[in-house]
């Protein structure tokens, strides 16, 4: 049985070099969610898939596909994150990025959704001007969403009140309540006005204008304390690639 091609976009979320020159490569593609891409020579000196075969570049790729493994064929860069890759905590937060994706993302599964949140934060880290910790919340809470996860955060889960008072993020059952209000087992954790304000804008607005927002220092901080938890309770794991983050006093 012959193979197919596939014209696709892809992240690279991860590299493992594979023998002598090859690669083997964990892709978030636009067509098939995640693949694991076989990319051969590309240690090669001059091999013309060297710079895709990157982490955290997105190119154009042609796959060739063949009982269900996929070798990359052809590929030209799109978006290398030059001035990202610069900084090495913005280069570490990335990382932690595609860890979390290549950990919620289905093998096969088309998820354009996702791939347009990590090239977002990916050029948010890039190009704009925005705190990390606001880079890196908004980022954790949408794509818990994404994965299933969505949080109640539009009232009190107990007494109903818009506005809860004392309000509390409760990690395990992921509602918003009042601190009076007793959700039940597992930890909580206290929020301001403003960092309500800000789950309730990552979580229900325009994923365009999904890092549009401010919050004062310690509404950010309880965010960013709130988003991170969630995430790692509700995967029940913990990322290597954020602990080396936390290591530059983030």
């Amino acid at each position: 049985m012959s193979g197919a091609h596939i014209s696709t976009q892809g992240l690279v979320l991860r590299e493992v070099n594979y023998k002598e020159a090859d690669k083997i490569l964990t892709v978030l593609t636009a067509e098939g969610g995640r693949r694991t891409v076989k990319a051969r020579g590309c240690r090669r000196k001059g091999s013309p898939l060297a710079a895709s075969a990157q982490l955290l570049v997105y190119s154009d790729m042609t796959l060739f596909e063949y009982r269900d493994h996929f070798t990359l064929n052809e590929a030209e860069s799109l978006q290398q994150f030059w001035h990202m890759k610069s900084d090495v905590v913005k280069l570490s937060l990335a990382s932690y990025f595609a860890e979390v994706m290549e950990a919620v993302a289905v093998e096969g599964r088309p998820d354009p959704a996702a791939l347009s949140l990590i090239l977002n934060a990916l050029y948010a880290l890039d190009q704009l001007n925005k705190p990390l910790a606001l880079v890196k919340a908004a980022y954790e809470l949408r794509l818990m969403c994404l994965a299933g996860y969505e949080p109640l955060v539009d009232a009190c889960a107990v007494c109903g009140v818009s506005e809860p008072e004392q309000p509390r993020f409760h990690l395990t059952e992921g509602v918003l309540h009042c601190a009076s209000c007793r959700v039940g087992e597992g930890d909580d954790l206290p929020l301001t006005t403003g960092a309500v304000a800000a789950m309730r804008h990552i979580v229900y607005g325009n994923p365009k204008r999904l890092f549009s927002f401010q919050a004062d220092g310690d509404s950010l901080a309880r965010l960013g304390r709130a988003c991170e938890q969630f995430l790692t309770t509700q995967l029940d794991r913990g990322f290597r690639t954020l602990d080396f983050y936390h290591q530059w006093g983030n």
